[in-house]
């Protein structure tokens, strides 16, 4: 199972569908949240190569259609332990350290089945608004 394609761009879903996904996009359109993280088992496991720097990516919404489009400007994998706070506040989340920021991930993942440890591999991918 690949990730869907809009207007020749693969879509960028990020967290669940409903309010979380809506929280956000809505991060996103005003510029706070210029960065995601997503596991590499995952992409792996759906047959998706990593983001690029330069590659766009359409930003859908919860019905599924496109709202914005985004360009990924750094792609880096790193153990989930070793992810830095840099790039954990560049998601806009609004969380206060880094152990905030591990927790909310780590409740997320397990909540969506796939537990995170330590050495579990991070997809961290920058981008901006274009």
């Amino acid at each position: 199972m690949s990730w869907p394609r809009v207007g020749g761009l693969r879509a960028l879903e990020l967290g669940a569908p409903g309010e979380m996904r809506f929280r956000l996009n809505s991060l996103v359109l005003t510029g706070s949240k210029r960065a995601t993280a997503g596991l590499r088992a995952e992409y792996e496991a759906e047959g998706e190569r990593l983001e690029h720097v330069g590659e766009q990516l359409a930003l859908l919404s919860n019905d599924g259609h496109q709202i914005a489009t985004v360009e990924v400007t750094d792609v880096v994998v790193l153990p989930f332990d070793r992810v830095p706070w840099e790039f954990a506040a560049s998601e806009g989340e609004g969380d206060a350290d880094l152990e905030e920021w591990r927790a909310g991930h780590r409740h997320y993942w397990a909540s969506v089945g796939t537990p995170v440890e330590g050495e579990t591999q991070v997809v961290c991918v920058r981008f901006k608004l274009v």
